[in-house]
């Protein structure tokens, strides 16, 4: 069950925590119980802490009015503890509801909330400065500087664009596989949190392990979501919010494709393919825009991302292929309405338009996969074989080879670092699609 306090107070402290980049990762426990006995047991003058309390006859006021007290609320006593303890707190208690843990990064808040038991020894204003409580406070901590100096040194010079999501928060749908899959793990190579959404959560949560193990620290989370359905969408939201506090960038890369002749395409298989590459795009954006807009409002200065993974038929028709190529077209328009509607929070919204990932199971699945489509329907004329339709579009690439998960991370560095740009349709094709 959704709370309202929760999903608006969670996007608020991290725009609260602002740094001019990102704000601090929050985690929440649940538990009004164990709210109690935390109050009871500490004194939040002593502690890098914060008791929030619920709002006043809050049964007289509608869900609008509810909103906008919790936030004006939450705002005012945040900077009141600014202004009285000269730094940011660290635990954030919601009477009867549960914990927010704060930190820099995930592992940094997953250590608050496991030391939370002796953290009236770890955590006291007056005595120790902020550096040196965040040492004492977590091994992990200590541990992730040594490996990020380790892991920084070792980059041989390659470019400062890493450092554009280091400790932001992402989410990739469709990001167990695919262009999702690529997107993924470069994003967690920079040191960003990434959450993997995919219908198919057993390869998000395999995804996600292995990236762990990899980095020796928490850089991926899996989690359901079909995008086609809003109560999974909105659940997402919600479950990510809880989990990290907010959302930096949302890649909307879940899509499908069925290819066919308009005279021999079924309309359920043009419905599906628009229900997941259209409104898909359009319920993601929906819930995530709420998120960020929250972040925005106490430094008016969070800019955030949208950003949707399109495609070159978004840019050029495709022979034997409307039903994706009109989805694409069509989302590229949403992408130019949304931009223009939420920058006015700060939340930038564009597409990148990839040319073919020969490599993922779009094209190259033996049974569902382009090739095998273009194959048996005949889109290729002369084609007899795989290889044959394959080479056929290889030689349709100025660059002669397809696009890759690098190629389109290139352009998501771009977008999200460049803060005077939204609306856009950046193509990534190789020279196959040139802009007029």
């Amino acid at each position: 069950m959704r709370n309202i306090y929760i999903e608006t107070i969670a996007p608020l402290l991290r725009g609260l925590t602002f740094d001019g980049e990102k704000g601090s990762i929050s985690i929440f426990e649940d538990g009004s119980k164990k709210v109690g006995a935390a109050f009871n047991k500490i004194r939040s003058e002593e502690m890098l802490l914060l008791y929030l309390k619920e709002i006043k006859n809050c049964h007289l006021l509608n869900q609008k009015q509810l909103v906008e007290k919790i936030i004006s609320s939450t705002i005012d006593q945040f900077k009141d503890y600014i202004e009285k303890y000269k730094q940011k707190p660290k635990i954030v208690i919601l009477e009867n509801s549960g914990i927010f843990y704060l930190g820099e990064s995930y592992d940094d808040a997953i250590s608050v909330k496991n030391n939370f038991e002796d953290i009236s020894k770890s955590i006291k204003i007056k005595s120790e400065p902020q550096e040196c409580i965040e040492k004492k406070n977590s091994k992990i901590i200590t541990d992730n500087s040594c490996n990020r100096s380790l892991e920084e040194s070792c980059n041989d010079g390659k470019s400062n664009r890493n450092k554009i999501v280091k400790d932001k928060i992402a989410v990739v749908t469709g990001g167990a596989q695919g262009f999702g899959e690529s997107i993924v793990r470069e994003l967690t190579k920079s040191e960003c949190l990434v959450f993997i959404a995919d219908i198919n959560v057993k390869g998000a949560r395999k995804l996600a392990e292995e990236l762990n193990i990899k980095y020796k620290r928490t850089r991926a989370l899996a989690i359901k979501v079909d995008v086609t359905n809003e109560d999974s969408v909105r659940k997402m939201i919600y479950e990510i919010i809880k989990k990290a506090g907010g959302i930096d960038i949302f890649i909307s890369n879940a899509g499908v494709l069925q290819a066919g002749s308009v005279k021999e395409m079924e309309f359920s298989e043009f419905a599906f393919v628009n229900k997941v590459n259209y409104f898909g795009y359009f319920l993601c954006v929906k819930h995530t825009s709420k998120v960020m807009a929250l972040q925005n409002i106490p430094s008016k200065k969070y800019f955030t991302d949208i950003i949707q993974i399109n495609s070159k038929s978004g840019l050029k028709g495709s022979n034997k292929n409307s039903a994706y190529a009109g989805s694409k077209f069509g989302s590229l328009g949403l992408t130019q309405s949304f931009a223009l509607e939420l920058i006015d929070d700060n939340i930038k919204v564009n597409s990148i338009c990839p040319g073919n990932f020969f490599e993922g199971p779009l094209w190259s699945d033996p049974d569902k996969g382009l090739f095998v489509q273009y194959l048996r329907t005949g889109k290729v004329p002369g084609a007899k074989t795989i290889e044959d339709v394959k080479r056929f579009y290889e030689s349709k690439v100025p660059m002669k080879r397809g696009c890759t998960g690098e190629d389109v991370i290139k352009a998501i560095y771009y977008l999200v670092d460049q803060k005077y740009e939204t609306g856009q349709a950046i193509p990534v094709t190789g020279g196959q699609v040139m802009l007029k």
